[in-house]
């Protein structure tokens, strides 16, 4: 979309981002070689494909302890469902193994995701009561069941995040407690990504995770969750290079587990890295069709359609949305709904994108509504609507499309959920301003294109579900604007400064 201001500079880079391209893929081949030697020289089998370097004694025994190793490995690479029937299994055979009726509980709360449905706070919650009273466990394995029954307490009385908040102090007081426990400092990282708060620019809890994971890093390099978990701190715009390193030690080093398989290309498209996006999403939308869900298939695919349009490669991203809406309903013949908010949100960011980064005015104008639990994912085909309607010059539609979008930042402003009614907010202001435009009030068209994106400059932290901007940023908003305004020198400034939220956007 900005190619067309930024291509002298973009040839320039051409031949260094082809090299640097080619020397990532060699280190990749050689390291992939190194962990299939390390594997076959694993102790325990059930690690392969899972990673390395994971050492959680506990009281269940030596017979347990591998599967407890690779449900944990499991685990730490968010196989939360796989995990789960793994320490089901456990506790099966084993019923006094605590540790195991830890991992049950833990497994049901997908801590970067979103809150556990009522259902898998039931099963978190008698776990952990299962935990307490099983026989075996060392002061220490106390320490964590304690900590973690920290988030299942009141669930009635307390929301999610303070829950959160009261399991991450418990683990950094086990983490303190036990120096040399290598996997409470992990799960304190882990648990200070989970109670960041979404609207901190500083990043205080992203960058105090990344610090206490880098050190570990440099010593446990193959250690799933510590690759994985650097990933996630570092996914931001402005910090991914930050992440490279453990981007491409968990590409190789963790190949069975679908979300493993997917995670590197976090870090790809926030660096404009768009060939190793969809390198990566290619094989994790398959891993998630052999051994995933479908809802995160179509993550993958969101990943996907935003990749290939950046490369102009619009047949391949309209495969990957006819994919998408297959998966999607296939899953409303069989009445499966899993409550995973990457169903909504991402089939209904791939649709928008698809339509909006062509200019397919048409397209985005009869965008399918798709009404679910998450009101943010409802408003991206009101707001690719309203663009759409507004650009078509069906101002009157477009401004429907815009009351609609008002109506759910309240819905979320009232739910306490202020980083999304902000992203909508965002999104109601640029719909706006088009369906201005439409009117031909240009003044008011640039006054709230412009509070976009000073607003969308104060909300820089993205979810973790999103891939990159829905069509355009607040500031590529603009600057299509200021060219229709015959205003090409401010148009230039705004593209330039829409990058800082996408590296190597077209």
């Amino acid at each position: 979309m900005i190619a067309s201001s930024l291509r002298g500079a973009q040839a320039v880079c051409t031949r260094s981002r082809v090299l640097r391209m080619a020397l990532c893929a060699v280190a990749c081949v050689l390291l992939a070689a190194n962990e299939r030697a390390a594997a076959e020289s694993d102790p325990n089998p059930l690690m392969q494909g899972r990673g390395g370097d994971l050492i959680f004694p506990t009281s269940c025994g030596d017979k347990v302890q591998p599967r407890f190793d690779a449900a944990l490995a499991a685990q730490h690479s968010f196989w939360y469902k796989q995990a789960r029937e793994e320490f089901t299994a456990i506790t099966q055979s084993d019923p006094d193994c605590a540790m195991a009726h830890w991992g049950v509980a833990m497994s049901v709360w997908n801590q970067l995701w979103a809150p556990p449905q009522p259902a898998s706070l039931k099963i978190g919650q008698e776990a952990i009561e299962k935990a307490r009273a099983a026989a075996r466990k060392s002061p220490r394995e106390a320490d964590y069941i304690e900590a973690l029954a920290a988030f299942y307490t009141d669930t009635d009385k307390l929301d999610h995040r303070s829950r959160a908040l009261a399991y991450s102090r418990k683990m950094e007081a086990v983490a303190q407690k036990h120096p040399d426990d290598r996997e409470a400092r992990i799960f304190y990282a882990l648990s200070l990504l989970a109670s960041a708060d979404p609207l901190d620019k500083t990043y205080k809890n992203q960058l105090a995770a990344g610090a206490l994971l880098e050190k570990l890093f440099a010593d446990i390099p193959t250690h799933p969750g510590v690759a994985h978990y650097i990933i996630h701190a570092y996914d931001y715009p402005g910090l991914a290079e930050r992440a490279l390193a453990a981007a491409l030690k968990y590409q190789v080093c963790v190949t069975v587990v679908p979300h493993a398989v997917h995670m590197p290309s976090h870090t790809y498209v926030l660096l404009g890295k768009w060939s190793e996006t969809i390198d990566s999403n290619i094989a994790g939308e398959e891993a998630e069709k052999v051994r995933g869900s479908p809802e995160d298939r179509i993550h993958d695919l969101d990943y996907l359609v935003l990749a290939h349009l950046q490369l102009a490669q619009d047949a391949k991203a309209k495969k990957a949305v006819d994919l998408a809406r297959q998966i999607e309903d296939d899953m409303i013949a069989r009445k499966h709904d899993s409550g995973l908010r990457s169903r909504h949100y991402n089939l209904a960011a791939l649709e928008a994108r698809w339509a909006l980064e062509r200019h397919d005015w048409a397209a985005a104008a009869a965008l399918p509504l798709r009404p679910n639990r998450y009101a943010y994912a409802q408003a991206i085909p009101h707001f690719a609507r309203a663009v759409g309607l507004a650009r078509s010059g069906h101002a009157q539609d477009a401004q429907r499309e815009v009351d609609q979008l008002a109506t759910l930042v309240k819905t979320l402003t009232d739910a306490k959920s202020p980083y999304w009614a902000g992203q909508v907010e965002i999104q109601r202001k640029i719909a706006a301003a088009w369906t201005a435009h439409a009117l031909g009030h240009g003044d008011e068209a640039l006054a709230l294109m412009q509070a976009a994106s000073k607003e969308e400059d104060g909300l820089e932290a993205h979810d973790t579900l999103n891939p990159g901007p829905i069509g355009m940023t607040a500031d590529e908003g603009l600057g299509m604007l200021l060219l229709e305004l015959k205003r090409p020198a401010e148009a230039f400034k705004a593209f330039e400064a829409s990058l800082h939220m996408s590296s190597g956007r077209e």
